[in-house]
């Protein structure tokens, strides 16, 4: 270990690099630019053949260290003269470097399997996971990034154009280049590392909890304009999501566009039946299900036309013309779904802010773990995905939910679990007919629930996310015309909430289960 270590910040001249890529975007092209320029390039495997064979002149590294590959490619550039090529002090080590025939290596160039394509195989199992993690390509990028004062490393193909306007000046890179270079290689090598432990780790709340993300866009600004944006995604995830939606056209997604949208894609996959979900500020305000997407979109939207306005659509079933010209007479941001139809797209070019949104198919929800900042830290828990059906739910009250009503229970525990809470939803026929959301109170959610609804509430259902403390909820609501109510219960006045239920001859259902959504 040296003491007192200082960083060369001069331009450092590149005369020979070590070329090992996955991803060979670009490769070629900068093979004969760095044979151009009259660099020696160094390369391995599949990178080597690929130069060769587009006519770049190339020196194998076994030929090099005069040392086979061996163990089935396990150990081939772990080796004193590339390691010590690559990490040596210029200004500190020739000495070492010229008694050991230690060549310097200026220039590494080098990227690696990714390995969540590898853990994504249906196919895979450890030994499989194991035997495609890579040993030399990480310790080459690390020794490179560690040597900023001399050593270049590359890990981005797209990074290629800056590396050749450097090499331009006298086929130097700049200090301030191959910094830039070294943080992103430390970046890349460390996502690398964070697949394979979240891969291995045995249990999702580990000890040790590790992020990695890749960048899927800019953004203009978070959710204000003073606020600086981007949005990330799961590295090597390819799964259905509002991230890797396919985009027919419209404006680039804002961050609360994907806040809005994703909020909206949740709820749908909660449903199996034809159903459309229109969010407004991450909370659903229209939500209906039944046999046909147009009758079935025309009820959620008029659940709520005003909020509905400037909101976004979803959908689990494809788009199709009917629905388009529907949906084309009023402002909205967004419109997801599965598929659509051509005549649907031709429908919505007319509308050229509108973004179109093809999620393909919705699946439901799965079990994976979501995670929050706060303060000096993150807080993680899993999706809930729990389901209440007919056999959970315990009548309490001496009035008793007709079968159809009990259906429309099951339909509204569905929608609330996506509504802030306090959550409070007013349904009927397997409609929203009114939602109250995010109050610090729930009767003033039961309030405005309640508004919402206005000549709909007639025979409606209403749905709490949590328990009553009191029974003013109940008193609120008893000449409304809302017929039953379903809620987690488990208030130490429980009975009092059920006698209140009694006396105005309203049935009330328990779920057992609360489902908070902060």
């Amino acid at each position: 270990m040296l003491e007192n270590p200082t960083i060369n910040k001069e331009n450092v001249k590149i005369k020979r690099a070590l070329v090992s890529v996955f991803d060979k975007t670009g490769l070629v092209e900068l093979g004969h630019s760095l044979e151009g320029l009259g660099i020696e390039i160094l390369s391995t495997g599949g990178s080597a053949k690929t130069l060769r064979d587009s006519g770049v002149s190339v020196t194998d590294v076994s030929d090099y260290t005069k040392f086979p590959e061996i163990m089935d490619g396990r150990v081939k550039t772990i080796n004193p003269l590339v390691e010590g090529g690559i990490l040596g002090l210029r200004d500190k080590h020739n000495k070492d470097a010229e008694d050991n025939n230690i060549k310097w290596i200026d220039l590494v160039v080098c990227n690696l399997y990714p390995f969540s394509e590898t853990i994504n195989r249906d196919d895979c199992d450890l030994a499989m996971a194991l035997e495609n993690v890579d040993i030399g390509g990480p310790t080459m990028i690390r020794s490179a990034a560690k040597n900023v004062g001399w050593v270049t490393v590359v890990v981005d193909p797209s990074d290629y154009p800056v590396l050749a306007k450097d090499l331009s000046n006298d086929n130097s890179i700049r200090y301030e280049t191959r910094e830039m270079f070294s943080a992103k290689a430390f970046g890349h090598t460390a996502q690398y590392d964070v697949i394979i432990h979240n891969y291995m780790k045995g249990t999702p709340l580990s000890d040790e909890f590790s992020l990695t993300y890749e960048k899927h866009s800019e953004m203009r600004y978070g959710e204000n304009p003073h606020q600086a944006a981007a949005a990330y995604k799961i590295s090597g995830d390819s799964s259905n999501s509002v991230l890797n939606a396919k985009i027919y056209q419209g404006k680039k997604l804002s961050y609360n566009n994907i806040m809005d949208a994703d909020a909206a894609f949740s709820c749908l996959k909660e449903f199996e039946e034809t159903a459309c979900v229109i969010v407004k500020h991450a909370n659903p305000c229209g939500v209906s299900k039944g046999e046909n997407m147009l009758e079935v979109y025309k009820q959620a939207f008029n659940a709520d036309s005003l909020s509905a306005f400037g909101g976004v659509i979803a959908m689990n079933k494809q788009c199709d013309e009917l629905v388009a010209e529907e949906i084309s007479k009023v402002f909205v941001e967004i419109v997801l779904a599965p598929s659509f139809t051509k005549e649907a797209l031709e429908i919505f070019s007319t509308k050229k802010n509108l973004r179109v949104l093809e999620v393909g198919n919705i699946k439901p929800r799965e079990k994976l773990l979501e995670v929050r900042n706060v303060v000096g830290g993150i807080i993680v828990q899993e999706t809930d995905t729990s389901v209440i059906q007919k056999q959970d739910l315990k009548t309490v009250t001496t009035a008793k939910p007709s079968d159809s009503e009990v259906e429309t229970m099951l339909f509204g525990w569905k929608v609330l679990k996506h509504i802030k809470s306090n959550g409070i939803l007013i349904v009927k026929n397997n409609t929203t007919v009114g939602v109250g959301a995010g109050q610090v109170s729930r009767v003033d959610s039961v309030d405005i629930a309640m508004k919402k609804s206005g000549k709909n509430i007639q025979g409606s259902i209403l749905c709490s996310d949590a328990f009553f403390p009191f029974r003013d909820s109940i008193d609120k609501i008893s000449n409304s015309g809302i017929k039953a109510v379903l809620q987690p219960g488990g208030s130490v006045r429980d009975d009092e909430v059920i006698e209140a239920c009694n006396e105005h001859g309203i049935a009330m259902v328990f779920t057992g289960q609360r489902c908070f959504k902060h």
